[in-house]
């Protein structure tokens, strides 16, 4: 009894020393996404920490095949572009290594990733990785300064503003001289209503209706009377 008690102590033992031994890995955030313009330097940086020794680390790139998958496959240090540090333990105890790509090109583009690996590791762990694009920039037609866009955009305001005041000026122009030849038309279609009327006719024509129509009673009776007197006269 006392036997196997000891031999279940030592194996006890033997298997909280083997846990004891293991390095525990914990991984921090890593940067998501990164853009860098072509022929620009990039800085990648995987960070994590570890427990009880270090582990070594290499840089991976994942990179999009032409059929739509992924290929995995380590950075070459041999590249003169590329710099990979030893990596920095900061005041927390978090190991942080960091890659520099310089003269990025665009075929650099892909998932950089730290793969973590040790005897004493249980499993290899890959870092979360950030995911680097290496755009061309737009060329510009024409290389404006700020200062020199903001002087133009003042000019065609205030050229516009003048159109509109040319506009508005000529067209109250136009619709006073309209108004002013539609007076002119009027009074010269009222003249020549007068114009083909006789004012001496008209009073003389006048002045015959009104005199026949003040004598012709009066003539009726003179000339009865004077038939009365003719007639008393004869034997």
């Amino acid at each position: 009894m006392v036997a196997v008690t000891f031999l279940f102590l030592c194996f006890w033992a033997a298997g909280v020393h083997g846990d004891l031994s293991r390095i525990q890995v914990t991984l921090e955030p890593d940067r998501p996404s990164l853009r860098v313009q072509l022929s620009h330097t990039a800085h990648l940086r995987c960070c994590y920490s570890a427990t009880r020794g270090a582990v070594e680390t290499t840089w991976f790139i994942s990179i999009q095949t032409v059929n739509g998958t992924s290929a995995l496959q380590g950075v070459d240090r041999r590249d003169n572009r590329v710099t990979v540090d030893e990596g920095n333990l900061t005041a927390a105890g978090v190991m942080c290594h960091t890659l520099i790509l310089k003269e990025a090109r665009l075929n650099d583009s892909g998932l950089y990733q730290c793969f973590l690996n040790h005897s004493a590791l249980r499993h290899s762990v890959y870092t979360h990785g950030t995911f680097l694009q290496v755009y061309r920039p737009m060329v510009k037609i024409l290389d404006i300064s700020e200062s020199t866009k903001n002087r133009i955009l003042t000019a065609e305001g205030m050229l516009l503003m003048v159109v509109v005041l040319l506009h508005g000026t000529m067209m109250l122009c136009k619709t006073k001289k309209l108004n002013q030849l539609k007076k002119k038309r009027v009074k010269k279609e009222e003249e020549n209503i007068y114009e083909g009327l006789n004012l001496e006719e008209c009073c003389s024509t006048y002045d015959q209706i009104q005199r026949s129509l003040v004598q012709g009673p009066y003539q009726d009776v003179g000339n009865m009377i004077m038939e009365e007197e003719i007639q008393l006269e004869k034997p």
